[in-house]
This record gives structure tokens, C-alpha cells and sequence, in this order.
């Protein structure tokens, strides 16, 4: 790491953060990382250099990863955009990053696609789960299997990926909230463009 460097600053600001995030002082958290007080806090304001092995340490006692204090992260990292899907009648906004929850994606969806209907919409299937749903606001309209469910803004849903699903907006566009594991983000989500 370079002293001046921006990342440099970044894990500084992360140490302190955390330390006095868990109500400790500089000697708690020198205890529990085998520095000394004075040690930590000229790591923490830059007026040391810090080595691999304090930083692992120090990571360790604050209950991190090293890899979790030196991320880099950008402005980019902050903006969610929106992939549009017009094929599907779909807005998605994914609301967790790569790395989160291994398997599982959140997303906010503004759903377009007309009420789907029996025999005319193809009903999908992916192994392994659930789909889960919230309706923020409109109306969604499910078909799982032969049946036809609707869910209102407010209501949940939650069902078995085996049983053969889609859905659409009734009466206009609609809003949800929605959790899907790895297959489902396949067969719900395009890959992002």
C-alpha cells in the first residue's frame, strides 16, 4: 500500500471506524491485535506504515476479512441503474451485489408484462427453491400451476420454483420486491447488459 494512496486513507478510516463502532479504545483494540496503543493509532492517522502481518491481525480482531478492509470501491459501486427488459414487460434494479448471499438476488422490479393467462403464457420451472415476492404497489397476477393467484399491493407471495410460474401486471403497471436463489435469477432475470 502506498502511504498517500486513496485505498491507504480508505483502511484507515475502516480501522476506526470499526474499532469505535464496537465501543472500544485504542488500547482494547491493541490488546486484542497485539500492538500497542501507540502503534494502532499512528496506523490509524497515517503516520505509519502498515504491515501484512498488522493487518491481518488487526482485521481478525475487529471480526473482518482482510479483504473486507482493503475493497476498493468507486462511485460506481454506489448507483444502482435500472436494466430494462422490454421482451419480458420488466425493470429490475438488483438490490445486492455480486458477493453477497452466494445463491441469492434481490431485486426491485417494475413489472409491464399484461396479466398472464392460461394456455397462452409459457409457465417456467427452475429447480431447487423458492421465489418469494412482495407487491409494492398495482396488482401482480401469479399462475402456478393450474391456478391463477392474485396479489395485491401489500401482499406477499412465496411458492416452490417445481411448480410451473409466471406473472404480469393487472390493470397497469406494478411494483415488487422479490428474492430469487441463483436458478431463479436465470429464469426471471436477463444477464446484465
Amino acid at each position: 500500500m502506498t502511504q498517500d494512496g486513496e485505498l491507504d486513507s480508505l483502511v484507515r478510516k475502516r480501522i476506526r471506524g470499526l474499532r469505535t463502532a464496537q465501543g472500544w479504545s485504542l488500547d482494547d483494540l491493541a490488546a486484542r491485535c497485539f500492538l500497542s496503543p501507540s502503534t494502532l493509532s499512528r496506523i490509524e492517522t497515517g503516520h505509519r506504515r502498515i504491515s501484512l502481518d498488522q493487518l491481518s491481525s488487526i482485521a481478525r480482531a475487529l471480526g473482518t476479512t482482510l479483504d473486507a478492509l482493503v475493497e476498493s470501491v468507486s462511485d460506481e459501486d454506489v448507483v444502482i441503474h435500472p436494466q430494462h427488459d422490454a421482451e419480458c414487460g420488466t425493470t429490475t434494479w438488483r438490490l445486492n451485489r455480486e458477493g453477497g448471499q452466494p445463491g441469492v438476488t434481490v431485486v426491485r422490479m417494475a413489472v409491464t408484462a399484461p396479466e398472464p393467462r392460461h394456455g397462452r403464457d409459457e409457465l417456467k420451472v427452475h429447480p431447487g427453491g423458492k421465489d418469494w415476492f412482495t407487491v409494492l404497489s398495482g396488482t401482480v397476477v401469479l399462475l402456478l400451476g393450474e391456478r391463477t393467484i392474485t396479489v395485491q399491493s401489500g401482499e406477499a407471495a412465496e411458492f416452490s420454483t417445481m411448480v410451473p410460474h409466471t406473472f404480469g401486471a393487472r390493470g397497469g403497471p406494478a411494483e415488487i420486491l422479490a428474492i430469487f436463489d441463483r436458478d431463479g435469477r436465470h429464469t426471471h432475470l436477463r444477464p446484465e447488459r
